[in-house]
């Protein structure tokens, strides 16, 4: 006869209490579960490939056969039942295998319940681009090379590393960093479960132990604890010092940190509480990769599959609010504006668009965040680009636009409408920055030597009391 422990024999007993049948579902051993006072079903029975007959099916026939008798059957603990508290000190732990429990409710938190698989969604709006294929060839290659993805807030990074591992349906284990985060958070603890004090592990040696991906997001946010995760980074396993085990990593097991700045700390003030990283943690990523905003085009088009999988498709906004988040950025590398329009925010302003049907308030809503003067001034930017949403009296009364310049004097000043790629070319040619109004400017005697090498850049009149 097999020798049950005591736990194994208690729920052997909640699962004739509760009459589950010989092929049991994953609800009739939940039930049996929760009347024994577990919030999970216990993994000796869950991950036992042996007793899997089909899917959410286990055959538990020897189970509800077998004499228990022999051992005596312990009442059922309420889930609400408080543990007593004991002076007593708390034993010592015992490897994570011997301990099931912890091991399930582990896995009940990390997978909402009855998923048993990390392995992402995939999103039907994404659009692949940047380093997408280069984490792609990495994750696929199976080998151990942590990856530090940089780069500006809302440009995808974090996506595109869940995204890899949905296509290749690998595990992912995310783990947001904050100032707070240390070695239990990572690694693992005591945890007091159904009343008793057992080992859980940790988000990092989960990863390990199933060969998944290991995202650790906002890394540069880490304190001295992350360097806990040294021996992880060297692909070689951790010592768990606190039950004195030693993991080594699964095949398949990698790295990918994700951060707003090179683990440098942040001078801008953008990034609060962005920390320096200790140089010799920094060393243990072969490669980093620098994440850039999208092109136009590449940015026009995640914004459409958004527009369209809420059925509010609009090709001319798009391309406005494409052309127009480049050039804010363009100016944020002048430094002339403080802030930025991530492609995230176009993702919003796409999602406000299609809730309340207006391309102003669309905009209005994305930019309220800033300070008034700058939300002002991205208004400002926009209505330049897509007249549609100016008010009608302005709309009327605007500045000529190039079919009307057909007696533009030389001491005029024209306002040229460029993107970020064209910054370079309208510079070559002549054209001079203008941190006042945040745009590139010509002279009318320019415009007039070559009025259609200009009208590519749709000029148009600035008002004399610009300014400079």
């Amino acid at each position: 006869m097999t020798n049950f422990k005591p736990k194994q024999t208690r729920f052997i007993q909640c699962l004739i209490d509760t009459g589950a049948p010989a092929t049991a579902s994953y609800d009739e051993l939940l039930t049996a579960a929760n009347h024994g006072g577990w919030t999970c079903i216990p993994a000796w029975v869950r991950t036992d490939a042996d007793r899997k007959v089909g899917r959410g099916l286990w055959d538990i026939s020897d189970l509800i056969g077998t004499d228990t008798g022999n051992v005596p059957t312990v009442q059922p603990r309420s889930k609400a039942s408080v543990a007593p508290k004991s002076s007593e000190p708390v034993q010592s732990a015992v490897p994570v295998a011997s301990v099931p429990t912890a091991e399930a409710n582990f896995a009940l938190a990390m997978t909402g319940g009855e998923q048993e698989s990390l392995v992402p969604s995939k999103i039907s709006t994404y659009v692949p681009w940047g380093h997408f294929e280069d984490i792609e060839q990495i994750v696929g290659s199976t080998m151990f090379y942590p990856v530090f993805l940089t780069g500006l807030s809302g440009n995808g990074k974090t996506t595109m590393v869940d995204q890899v591992c949905a296509k290749m349906k690998r595990e992912c284990f995310r783990v947001n960093i904050t100032a707070q985060t240390d070695e239990d958070d990572l690694l693992g603890g005591f945890r007091l479960i159904n009343g008793d004090t057992v080992w859980q592990d940790g988000p990092v040696v989960q990863a390990m132990k199933r060969g998944a991906i290991l995202l650790i997001d906002e890394i540069d946010l880490a304190g001295p604890a992350i360097m806990c995760l040294q021996p992880v980074m060297e692909g070689k396993g951790v010592f768990l010092k606190k039950i004195n085990t030693f993991v080594k990593p699964a095949e398949g097991f990698n790295v990918v940190a994700t951060a707003n700045t090179k683990g440098k700390g942040d001078e801008s003030g953008k990034f609060v509480a962005t920390n320096i990283l200790n140089e010799a943690f920094l060393d243990r990523f072969p490669v980093t990769l620098e994440q850039d905003y999208p092109s136009k085009s590449t940015e026009k088009k995640i914004v459409m599959k958004v527009m369209k999988s809420l059925g509010a498709a609009d090709s001319d906004f798009a391309a406005c609010l494409t052309r127009w988040s480049n050039d804010i950025r363009t100016c944020y590398m002048q430094d002339a504006v403080d802030e930025i329009v991530t492609t995230r925010r176009l993702v919003n302003i796409a999602t406000a668009f299609s809730i309340f049907g207006c391309r102003r308030k669309a905009v209005e809503m994305a930019t309220a965040r800033f300070d008034d003067a700058t939300k002002e001034s991205f208004i400002s930017m926009y209505e330049k680009i897509d007249a549609s949403i100016r008010p009608e009296e302005e709309q009327e009364s605007a500045a000529p636009g190039i079919e009307t310049l057909q007696a533009v004097t030389d001491d005029m000043m024209l306002d040229l409408s460029t993107s970020y790629d064209q910054k370079d070319a309208v510079k070559a040619a002549g054209a001079r920055w203008n941190a006042g109004r945040k745009t590139w400017q010509i002279t009318g005697l320019e415009f007039n030597q070559n009025p259609d090498g200009w009208a590519q850049y749709s000029p148009t009149v600035a008002p004399t009391d610009a300014p400079f």
